[in-house]
Parts: C-alpha cells; sequence; structure tokens
C-alpha cells in the first residue's frame, strides 16, 4: 500500500460549502462599498469609526475619564489624528498577559500635490505633484484622477475636498506622449520613461476674460475653486490634497470571482480584520484590530507604526488598572502578545511567470496567505517568524476551516518588500505576515480573489477570537 506522503495546497472555490458562498458574496459586497467610500487614510478612518460605533464601541476618551468601567468584553475605540485608528475589545486576562492583534495599514501608492502647486503653461492650468509609495509613474499617465483630502483656512475651518468621485464631478488627466513622436521616450528604461517632475495634473484650460490678467487660466481656475470650495491659492500651503485613481472598485471576470480596485493595498486586509473584530465578543486575551498610516513610506511619523500612539494607548488602559503602573508591564504586554501582521504580498502572474518561484508563490483562490519572511534578498529588514507560532497559527486555520496557503515576495535575488510585522516583532511580540495575495500590486487598479478576501476574514476572526 503506497502512502500520501505529499502535499498540495488546495483552491478554495472546491472546498468551500454552497452554504458559505452566500456569506462570501455580501462580505465583498461590502468591502465594495468600504473601497469606493475610503480612497485615503482619513477616509477610511471615518468609515472603520463608523462601523465601530454602529457595532457598539466607545471612544476611549469615556473610560479614560472613568465614566464607563474596563471590564471584559468592553469595546474601545480610538481615533488617532484622522489618520490611524485602534479597535478593542477587552479580555478576561489583564492587558500584561498579551493581546492578539491584527495590524494592517490603510495608506496606499499616491500622489500629493506640492504645497504650491497651481500654474500656466501650454494655455493649460497644472497642480504639481509628489508621488507617495512605490509606483510606477507610467501607470499614472492617461487615467482619470480624482482630487481628495482637506484644506484648513486661517480661520480654522476644515474643508473637505473630495472631486471626481460623483458621476457628474470633473475628473483630472496627466498627459502622455503619443507614440508617433515617443521615438526617444521608448529608448529611455521603463522607470526613467515618466518623471516624478512630469506627473503634473491638468486642471483646466479656459482664461478669464481679463486682458490685464497675467496667466488667465490659473485665474480661471483659481476663480472656479473660491465660487465653488471656498479655497484661494494660499490655502494650498496648508492643504493635504491626494491625487487617487477616479474608478469605482469593480467585479472582474465573468464569473465575477475577483476584485479590482485601487488601494487593495492594504485597504483589503484593514477591512476583512475590520469585520473579523465585530464580531468579537468577550475574549480571554484582549483583541486588537490595527489601522495605521505611513506603512508605503517606512511607518515613519507621529501616525505609523514606528511612533509610540499604540504603545501609549495601552500605558493608559494599564493605568486604569494600576496607578503604580511601570515600564515593565507595558512591556509584558508587548512581549506577550501575538500578532498578525495583515498585510498583503504578490500572487502568480502567468504573464510574468519568471520573477517568482512557483512553489513558494502564493496564487489567486488558493486562501489566506501566510508569508514566514518578507525582507529583500537574503532576508534584510525581515521579520522570520518561528517555527513555534508558524504551527501555532496554521493548527489554528485548519481547526477553523480556513483555506490557507504560504508563499514569498518573488526570487530570492528579485528585490523584496516589507510590512510592519517587524516593528512589533521588535517589542517582542510573536509575529507573522498573513494578508491577501494581489495582482499588479501598487498598481492604480489591484486585483484580488474574493475567496481570499473571505478566507482572510475568517482567518483574523478565529485569531482575534483565539
Amino acid at each position: 500500500m503506497t502512502l500520501n506522503l505529499g502535499f498540495e495546497f488546495k483552491n478554495g472555490w472546491k472546498c468551500i460549502e454552497e452554504k458559505e458562498k452566500e456569506d462570501l458574496e455580501q462580505l465583498n459586497k461590502r468591502y465594495i462599498e468600504f473601497l469606493n467610500n475610503g480612497k485615503t487614510e482619513r477616509e477610511c478612518v471615518k468609515e472603520i469609526i463608523k462601523a465601530a460605533e454602529e457595532n457598539g464601541f466607545v471612544h476611549i476618551d469615556q473610560f479614560l475619564s472613568k465614566k464607563k468601567k474596563l471590564v471584559q468584553g468592553s469595546k474601545i475605540y480610538v481615533n488617532y489624528k484622522e489618520k490611524s485608528a485602534v479597535l478593542m475589545v477587552m479580555g478576561s486576562e489583564p492587558l500584561e498577559k498579551g493581546m492578539n492583534i491584527v495590524g494592517s495599514h490603510i495608506d496606499s501608492p499616491r500622489l500629493d500635490l506640492k504645497q504650491y502647486p497651481l500654474y500656466e503653461d501650454g494655455n493649460m492650468a497644472l497642480l504639481k505633484t509628489h508621488y507617495y509609495g512605490g509606483i510606477k509613474k507610467y501607470q499614472w499617465t492617461a487615467i482619470p484622477l480624482a482630487l481628495h483630502g482637506i484644506v484648513i483656512k486661517n480661520s480654522g475651518e476644515k474643508i473637505e475636498i473630495n472631486i471626481g468621485k460623483d458621476k457628474d464631478d470633473p475628473v483630472f488627466y496627466i498627459s502622455d506622449l503619443l507614440p508617433h513622436l515617443s521615438k526617444n521616450q521608448n529608448e529611455k528604461k521603463l522607470a526613467e520613461a515618466i518623471t516624478g517632475e512630469g506627473l503634473n495634473i491638468i486642471i483646466g484650460s479656459i482664461p478669464f476674460n481679463d486682458k490685464d490678467i497675467k496667466d488667465p487660466i490659473k485665474y480661471n481656475v483659481l476663480k472656479i475653486l473660491k465660487e465653488k470650495y471656498n479655497i484661494e491659492e494660499k490655502d494650498f500651503l496648508t492643504a493635504e490634497i491626494e491625487a487617487v485613481p477616479a474608478i469605482d472598485a469593480r467585479e472582474v471576470g465573468l464569473d465575477r470571482s475577483i476584485i479590482g480596485s485601487y488601494g487593495q493595498d492594504d485597504r483589503v486586509c484593514a477591512y476583512t480584520s475590520l469585520e473579523a473584530i465585530l464580531q468579537v465578543k468577550n475574549p480571554t486575551n484582549t483583541a486588537v484590530a490595527l489601522f495605521v498610516d505611513k506603512e508605503e513610506v517606512g511607518s515613519m511619523g507621529n501616525t505609523g507604526m514606528q511612533s509610540r500612539f499604540f504603545e501609549n494607548i495601552i500605558a493608559e488602559l494599564i493605568a486604569l488598572k494600576d496607578e503604580k503602573l511601570t515600564d515593565i508591564k507595558i512591556r509584558r504586554s508587548f512581549g506577550n502578545s501575538k500578532v498578525l501582521s495583515a498585510d498583503v504580498s504578490c500572487a502568480f502572474d502567468p504573464n510574468y511567470p519568471d520573477v517568482v518561484d512557483k512553489r513558494n508563490v502564493a496564487y489567486l483562490g488558493k486562501g489566506v496567505l501566510v508569508c514566514k519572511y518578507t525582507g529583500a534578498r537574503g532576508k534584510s529588514g525581515s521579520n522570520d517568524a518561528s517555527a513555534e507560532f508558524i504551527h501555532e497559527i496554521s493548527k489554528l486555520f485548519d481547526e477553523n476551516e480556513i483555506v490557507w496557503q504560504v508563499g514569498e515576495l518573488g526570487k530570492v535575488d528579485q528585490g523584496g518588500g516589507g510590512t510592519i510585522a517587524y516593528i512589533l516583532a521588535n517589542c517582542g511580540a510573536e509575529v507573522i505576515d498573513c494578508g491577501v495575495p494581489l495582482l499588479s500590486m501598487h498598481a492604480p487598479v489591484e486585483l484580488a480573489s474574493k475567496m481570499d478576501i473571505y478566507m482572510a476574514y475568517k482567518a483574523y476572526k478565529a485569531f482575534l477570537k483565539a
């Protein structure tokens, strides 16, 4: 008798029961709505807090002021500077015993307007930009763009900008060179064909009818901004405006099995972990869903994971139970914690098979991806999870009938990337990357399998409840 000693990862569509397919479709329907409403980190925070409040989560200040008592099952949210958020469900064990944390990021590659962006040239008005995160610059030309963000007036009034989302709104474009005249451009390397300084957004072309006005097209744009949005040129100096694709999330394929959308890195993991923590009631260890900013630029800044904002939140909550708070208790809390660094990775693309190891790459539809290490080349900058923690997670997933797979980000010498995993691991926590594989990562439209999205939700829910 021959023993079955081999192993292969399964296609999730062959494993899931019919009764679960409706749950899968409904989850993805809500996810599409989240993507369309959350094109920036600020908009994502709004959507997250709205969902939290609808599900009984209470602002942390209610507990810090002792208007509410902190007990097992207490639901807490933190809106940190409108760019990061934390949702927590308190466990029966003290925070010193550790937390179960799912950490995702809600920033995505984009084009930010420069502080003094508006100018006139070539009978057009344009906006200067500075790209944010790792993009292929040529992908951002000749596609419809929307402007999202905030403007803060001298009076302190905060004006929200959202132009290009609604069907009746205008959209914006960055021009590309016509093929008839692109001989020299075609001879350049792909990364050099479009320059960062060349990513200038066309915003208008009609001149103001006054021959004495310098730059009449620019003036006409400013006149429209003043009349419609109460924005003057000086307001750009303190504004925070992002150009993002003016493209709604859509189902892809005749079988509608894939979602195509901007910003799925990493809002796919953010949304599924949001759905997961909304289902947690009375955990043993405190359950935490982190939604952080700045991951695409190294997690720096006061809303990034390298800041101490989350550590300070935990310190405040420990202090509620123990007025003689010492630093060692905070350290123990992090050192005893377990973390799923909820971030995406690449999926196998049959159009580009040579950049990956086919045996060690994720595939669309084979479930949530567990990634032992990220980093670049010789695992540089990676967390590299332990065998013991990988076993614990794989056992948990198997027991909860979660379809999962393993993979890494490309061939060893090809390149690489990072997540927030190493930051929490540096605090002593057990951490592993666990997320959804994508095609066309960092492109204006990324692709994710509905099956993998659903399994990520199931994985995060099982982990937070464990």
